[in-house]
C-alpha cells in the first residue's frame, strides 16, 4: 500500500511540474510570438535613434564677397568607458590621446575608469586640421601614430573613441571690422554686431533622422523612418569694404598713439546711397578671442559713444541760418574781439576776431559769432531745424549699440541754451548723427539712411533680404546746401581752422570740432579743463561729393613741463588722419579729381 501511495503522489508532483513548465512555455512562446504592447514599448523605445544635426551658421562677407566670418570644422574628442572595457583597450587609448592632445594620461585612465559611463567629453573643440591622423570609424577611430613602427606608418584602431562634431565660429581677418562683424559665442549665438543683429537668418536650421539601431548601437538604415536634412545658415553682405577699412583702422590707431588718446573712431560713409564704407574704433579685438578683450574694447564707439561736438555742431546751425534766410553769408557778425558777457555768463573764441561775415565765422570757427547767429534763430528754429538732422535719434543703422544721443526741448533750456548749442555744448550726439548731417548739406540737403548691411543670400544665391538706400529727409533746402558747400570748402583753405585735411587734387569742405569733456556730477560737474573731445568731418570733391569722412579723438594732447596742454585741437589731431583716408579713398574708389570731373544727378527738391 505504501508504494502505491508514494507512485500517486509522485505521478501528482510529475503533473504539477508538467503543468507549470507547460504554462511557462506558453507563457514565452506568447511573449516572444505575439508579445504585449507594454512589453514592446520599452524596447522598441530604447532601439530607437534619433539625432538632430545642425547646420551650420552662414557667413558675413563684406561688399566684395571677402569672408569675415565663417564656421570652421571642429569636433570634441570623447570617449565611452564601457565600450572601451569591455572592447577595446584602455592602456593604449590613454597613452595615444594623452600624446596628441598634450592630456594627463594618469587623468585619462582615472576617467576613463569608470565604467559605469557611456559617454566622457576629453576634449572640446579640437580644429579639423588638428585631427588629420585621425580617421572615424564605427565605434572607434583609427589613429596614426606621428613616430614609425619597423620603419613604417602603423594604424591603430582605438575603440570607444568618438570624434562630435562641434563646429566653431572662425574670423580669418581677425581683428579687422571687429567693431561691425560682432561675435558668436560657442553655442552659435550672435552676442554683438552683425552676428547678433542677423542671428536668426545667420544660424543654420536643425535637420532631424528617426531611425532604429542593432544590439551593437549601429544604425538600420532601412529602418530610417524620417531624414530631412539640416539647412546652412544664410550669407549675410556688408557695405563695407575690406580694404578701406584696413587703412582706416591702421590710422586711427597710428593718431591715437601720436597724440595719446584715449580712444579713436571714424566712418566714411557714400554721401548718395547712405551706405557705410568703414567704420572702425580703437582700441580694438580679436574677434577670435573676444572673451580676452576688455569691455570697452568691444564697444564700437563711432555708434554708441555720446559726446558734446564742439565746433562740428555749427555746419548744422549756419546752414539752417542760411536756409530760413536769418542770415546771408555777406552779413556781418561782431565777434566781440573774442570775449562777449551774455545771460551773466563769459564766452570766448580762441583766436579774437572783430567784425567779420558769416562766411568768415565759419572758416575761423567763431564761437561768439555762431552763439548770436543762433540768437537770431530762436530757441523753436533752433530746436526744429536742428531735429529735423534727427539729433536726438537712432537714424537705424541695424545693429546693436547704436545711440540716440541726448538733445533736450527748448521748455529745459536756460537763458544761455541757445548759445551754447549753437557752437556743439548742451547736445550729445555720436558720430554717424554729425557725419550724417554733414552728409545732408553734401547730397543737396537730402539725409540718406546710413546702411551696413546689403543683403542676406541663402546658399543656393535666393535674396531673403535686400537694403536699398533710402531717405531720412530733406532738413535743407538745395540752394542753401549749395552755399553751406562753399562756405565749409574754405575751413581747409589757407586761414582755416581744418588746413591739414586738404588732399592735393581734390577741393574738401568740412569742419573741425574741439569740446571740453562733461564733468561727472561725482566729481562736481561742468566741464574739464584740460580734456577735450577732437573732431575733424567732411566730404569731397566739395562741388559734386561722393563720399564723407569723420574722425574723431578722445581726450588727445600732450603736456608741456608747465603742465600746458597743447596738441589736442580737432584740425591738429584729426585733420591728418581726415587726409590719409581720403586720399586713399579717392585713388581706391576711383574718385575723379576736381579737373576731371563727371557729374550725376543729385536730387533738386
Amino acid at each position: 500500500m505504501a508504494e502505491v501511495r508514494y507512485k500517486g503522489r509522485i505521478a501528482l508532483l510529475a503533473a504539477t511540474i508538467l503543468i507549470v513548465f507547460t504554462g511557462i512555455g506558453v507563457r514565452l512562446a506568447l511573449l516572444h510570438l505575439k508579445p504585449a504592447a507594454w512589453v514592446c514599448e520599452p524596447i522598441e523605445e530604447g532601439r530607437v535613434l534619433t539625432w538632430k544635426p545642425m547646420g551650420s551658421r552662414g557667413r558675413i562677407v563684406d561688399r566684395n564677397g571677402e569672408i569675415l566670418a565663417m564656421d570652421l570644422a571642429a569636433y570634441h574628442v570623447c570617449a565611452d568607458p564601457s565600450y572601451i572595457d569591455e572592447h577595446g583597450d584602455l592602456a593604449t587609448v590613454c597613452k595615444y590621446l594623452a600624446q596628441e592632445f598634450r592630456l594627463s594620461e594618469s587623468e585619462l585612465k582615472r576617467k576613463l575608469s569608470d565604467t559605469s559611463r557611456q559617454y566622457i567629453r576629453l576634449k572640446k573643440y579640437v580644429p579639423g586640421h588638428q585631427l588629420k591622423r585621425f580617421q572615424r570609424r564605427f565605434n572607434g577611430v583609427v589613429y596614426t601614430p606621428r613616430e614609425l613602427v619597423g620603419g613604417v606608418e602603423t594604424n591603430i584602431y582605438l575603440r570607444g573613441v568618438m570624434l562630435e562634431e562641434a563646429p566653431v565660429r572662425n574670423y580669418p581677418k581677425g581683428a579687422l571690422m571687429a567693431h561691425v562683424v560682432g561675435f558668436a559665442n560657442r553655442e552659435g549665438v550672435g552676442g554683438a554686431g552683425v552676428e547678433q543683429r542677423m542671428d536668426e537668418f545667420l544660424r543654420g536650421k536643425e535637420g532631424l533622422r528617426v531611425s532604429k539601431k542593432d544590439g551593437r548601437r549601429r544604425e538600420i538604415y532601412s529602418a530610417r523612418t524620417i531624414d530631412i536634412e539640416p539647412e546652412d545658415g544664410a550669407t549675410v553682405t556688408l557695405t563695407l569694404d575690406q580694404q578701406l577699412q584696413y587703412v582706416v583702422e591702421n590710422t586711427i590707431e597710428k593718431m591715437r598713439e601720436e597724440y595719446n588718446a584715449k580712444a579713436a573712431w571714424a566712418i566714411v560713409q557714400n554721401v548718395r546711397t547712405g551706405e557705410i564704407l568703414a567704420m572702425a574704433s580703437s582700441p580694438t579685438y580679436d574677434l577670435n578671442r573676444y572673451g580676452k578683450a576688455p569691455s570697452e574694447w568691444r564697444r564700437n564707439r563711432a555708434i554708441s559713444f555720446n559726446f558734446e561736438p564742439g565746433s562740428t555742431m555749427k555746419a548744422g546751425v549756419i546752414a539752417a541760418a542760411l536756409d530760413h534766410g536769418i542770415v546771408k553769408e555777406t552779413d556781418m557778425i561782431d565777434c566781440e574781439k573774442g570775449y562777449w558777457f551774455y545771460g551773466g555768463k563769459a564766452l570766448r573764441d580762441s583766436h579774437g576776431e572783430g567784425v567779420i561775415s558769416v562766411a568768415d565765422v565759419i572758416k575761423v570757427s567763431s564761437n561768439i559769432g555762431t552763439a548770436k547767429i543762433a540768437l537770431m534763430m530762436g530757441n523753436q528754429l533752433l530746436y526744429d531745424s536742428l531735429k529735423a538732422f534727427h539729433f536726438g535719434e537712432r537714424l537705424g543703422l541695424g545693429i546693436p549699440g547704436e545711440e540716440a544721443g541726448i538733445f533736450y526741448s527748448p521748455k529745459t533750456w536756460s537763458k544761455i541754451s541757445i548759445t551754447r548749442i549753437g557752437m556743439g555744448h548742451e547736445i550729445g550726439v555720436t558720430a554717424l548723427q554729425v557725419l550724417s548731417t554733414m552728409n545732408a548739406i553734401a547730397y543737396n540737403g537730402v539725409q540718406m539712411k546710413p546702411m551696413i548691411i546689403k543683403k542676406v543670400t541663402t546658399s543656393d544665391g535666393t535674396v531673403l533680404q535686400e537694403f536699398k538706400p533710402e531717405e531720412l529727409g530733406r532738413p535743407l533746402g538745395p540752394d542753401a546746401a549749395r552755399r553751406m558747400r562753399k562756405l565749409l570748402a574754405r575751413v581747409t583753405e589757407e586761414g582755416g581752422t581744418g588746413t591739414k585735411a586738404r588732399v592735393e587734387g581734390y577741393s574738401v569742405g568740412g569742419k573741425t570740432g574741439t569740446a571740453q569733456k562733461i564733468r561727472p556730477l561725482a566729481e562736481g560737474g561742468g566741464y574739464y579743463s584740460k580734456n577735450f573731445i577732437s573732431s575733424f568731418v567732411g566730404f569731397l570733391p566739395v562741388k559734386n561729393p561722393e563720399i564723407g569722412i569723420i574722425v574723431v579723438a578722445d581726450d588727445p594732447g600732450e603736456y608741456t613741463e608747465s603742465g600746458r596742454k597743447i596738441k589736442y585741437y580737432g584740425g591738429t589731431v584729426c585733420g591728418p588722419a581726415f587726409k590719409e583716408i581720403a586720399e586713399f579713398a579717392v585713388r581706391y574708389l576711383r574718385i575723379s579729381p576736381d579737373v576731371n570731373r563727371v557729374y550725376v544727378a543729385r536730387p533738386d527738391q
